[in-house]
């Protein structure tokens, strides 16, 4: 519901029998629908270690801007998805944080 606060998680499950070091990236669907999307507080932030076989519930803890429901753009989008793509991160590579410089 726009202008609810809502939280939910993802499983992450690192198969191999070495740890490792990941950072996730994010995909809202349909595109036009992300400027309403706002994240509190997600996974997503920092690089996550996951130890070998280990799996973990990650949260993310967002709410849909009420500007939305004003939007004649959104009049017909009544589902959004959120994704992830959880990747091994790089020794020595720091990437920005969007919007940021």
């Amino acid at each position: 519901v726009p202008g609810e606060t809502a939280l939910a998680f993802y499983k992450a499950k690192n198969p191999t029998d070495k740890p490792v070091i990941g950072i996730s990236t994010y995909n809202v669907i349909p595109f036009e629908a992300g400027q309403y999307f706002n994240k509190i507080q997600c996974f997503c932030f920092e690089e996550q270690r996951l130890n070998p076989q280990e799996e973990v519930d990650m949260p993310v803890f967002f709410y849909i801007d009420p500007e939305f429901v004003e939007d004649p753009k959104m009049a017909k989008v009544d589902l959004i998805t959120l994704s992830y793509t959880f990747f091994e991160a790089k020794e020595g590579q720091k990437l920005p944080l969007p919007g940021y410089q």
